[in-house]
């Protein structure tokens, strides 16, 4: 049996997977409200296929508890933030996860962190936990790093496609912990110690940032310049060695937006570039309220109660706001004592989450002269025609009506 201790947006479908594809398992969660939600037959988040395979994973016997498990196996896939101001790793969940773990689990357990961390997080971390309890890691308990490597709106197609990465101490440990993934994954799953496992995720999602800090950055510059951004990315990506990303108003989610903030805490003074793209990437909500604001001075617009930023989420078709620009864009305008006017709206987000929200994107529209596009969600794409005859700040280059401002 796998006890699967965090049923985010990660844990849950995980545990999903593997009970669908035979694995025995028990989905442990300190918040009650959740699993009541999920022991009521109803998943906790929307994503494409999650419903069907909550569905599958009931008939094969899955439960959900608050306890832990005296089991074999433990994944824990807990959140990880950074602390604001060293930006180091905020290992307190997994910690905590790992302490509880100690508790209930028996001599010859293997312990799986699936949670993203630093290089080096598990001996600073998670080994002095299991020794304080008397336990000899690699006889009493084996430690083992799997980073998680799925995207929301994706979530179930990537799990069982995509390659995964298992860190461990021992070959034979790691082999095993291969074997239970293997049960659902398709991709290539490769076996290492648990340190590449541990940089190796968080290299991957400072690739991407950097990536998008540079068309960030582009789209700067050509402002600056009056010059056409996504036309000259467009020209400069037929070049058969270049491949420029898309700007946007700013990088969330739990992964980009928190794991490259690990290098820089971990080496100051060598991750450089890495530090100077999350300022970039972080910069940009400020640089579209920027936009917005010489907009309004230009159309001549001074009611901030009749501009709409349509989409909260952090990117298309999901109900995730983690760390979502949107929700960036709001806290700076509350600090400069403006944040509550601005009308919100966004299709996937059902509970009031900020003020002046909307759920129906018609009274949204009627409300408001000045819409800022923030997240492309198809329910916009196909309904650009009801934008006529409004101000259009698009950030996202999903719309092409006649006089849209992009960003």
């Amino acid at each position: 049996m796998v006890n699967v201790v965090g049923l985010g947006y990660i844990g849950l479908p995980t545990a999903l997977m593997m009970a669908a594809h035979g694995v025995e398992v028990v989905g442990t969660d300190y918040n009650q409200e959740l699993v009541n939600t999920l022991n009521a037959g109803k998943t906790t988040f929307k994503e494409d296929g999650l419903d069907e395979l909550f569905e599958q994973a009931v008939k094969a016997g899955i439960k959900f508890s608050t306890k832990y498990e005296k089991t074999d196996m433990y994944i824990v896939s807990v959140p990880t933030p950074y602390d604001a101001e060293s930006k180091k790793i905020d290992a307190s969940y997994v910690v905590s996860a790992v302490k509880s773990v100690m508790d209930v689990c028996p001599k010859g357990a293997t312990v799986v962190i699936e949670s993203t961390v630093s290089p080096g997080t598990i001996d600073r971390f998670v080994r002095p936990v299991v020794e304080a309890n008397g336990f000899v890691i690699g006889e009493d308990i084996h430690l083992v790093h799997a980073p998680e490597r799925i995207i929301p709106g994706n979530m179930v197609f990537e799990l069982v496609n995509n390659s995964r990465t298992i860190g461990a101490d021992n070959v034979e440990i790691g082999e095993k912990v291969k074997g239970v993934y293997k049960s659902f994954c398709q991709g290539d799953i490769v076996v290492t110690d648990i340190r590449t496992a541990e940089m190796t995720k968080v290299v991957e999602n400072t690739f991407r940032d950097i990536n998008i800090a540079f068309a960030n950055e582009l789209a700067k510059i050509c402002r600056a310049d009056n010059m056409d951004v996504y036309e000259i990315i467009r020209i400069a990506n037929k070049h058969p060695r270049v491949n420029i990303l898309t700007p946007g108003p700013g990088v969330g989610g739990h992964c980009i937006s928190v794991d490259p903030w690990f290098l820089v805490g971990d080496y100051p003074g060598l991750a450089n570039i890495i530090k100077m793209a999350r300022t970039i990437n972080d910069g940009m909500p400020d640089f579209v309220l920027e936009r917005i604001h010489t907009i309004m001075k230009e159309k001549g617009m001074d009611d901030v109660s009749r501009v709409g930023f349509y989409g909260l989420t952090y990117k298309e078709n999901v109900d995730d706001m983690r760390e979502s620009p949107t929700l960036q864009m709001l806290e700076s305008m509350e600090r400069h004592l403006c944040g509550n006017l601005v009308k919100v709206y966004d299709p996937f987000i059902e509970k009031n989450v900020v003020p002046n929200q909307y759920h129906d994107l018609d009274e949204f529209l009627e409300a408001v002269d000045f819409v800022v596009l923030l997240v492309g969600h198809d329910e916009i794409k196909n309904n650009m025609e009801k934008l006529k005859g409004k101000v259009i700040l698009d950030t996202r280059n999903i719309c092409f009506l006649e006089g849209v401002y992009k960003i």
